[in-house]
């Protein structure tokens, strides 16, 4: 049996971009994908602290070293600039598996998004 359990998760960053007219996704600090084991073009959850919003989008790279974090597209009606939200994505795996595996878990400086 797969179940789906929590991959990596980066706590708790503000939002420094929303654009709607984007093709679509969500541009996340290169530092902050490496830190939490996250990839390009993997799909990812968007939980908004602010308003509950939640929404599913894949990735793109942001600039590394800046604290990006920019929804694109249709995900930037979710949010406005500073909000604060906790990306997460998931993986499936086999149950005993999944009973031992230990998800990469990010807490960058709120303020900066930067890893401290």
């Amino acid at each position: 049996m797969l179940v789906e359990v929590v991959k990596s998760k980066i706590h708790q960053v503000k939002v420094t971009e929303a654009n709607l007219y984007y093709v679509g996704s969500i541009a996340i600090d290169e530092d902050l994908m490496d830190a939490a084991n996250i990839i390009a073009n993997e799909k990812v959850q968007v939980v908004n602290i602010n308003n509950g919003e939640r929404v599913e989008t894949y990735v793109i790279k942001g600039k590394r070293g800046s604290g990006e974090i920019c929804l694109n597209g249709p995900a930037a009606r979710k949010c406005v600039v500073g909000d604060v939200v906790i990306i997460m994505a998931y993986a499936l795996m086999d149950f005993e598996e999944a009973k031992t595996f230990k998800p990469a878990i990010v807490f960058p400086d709120t303020e900066t998004n930067r890893l401290v």
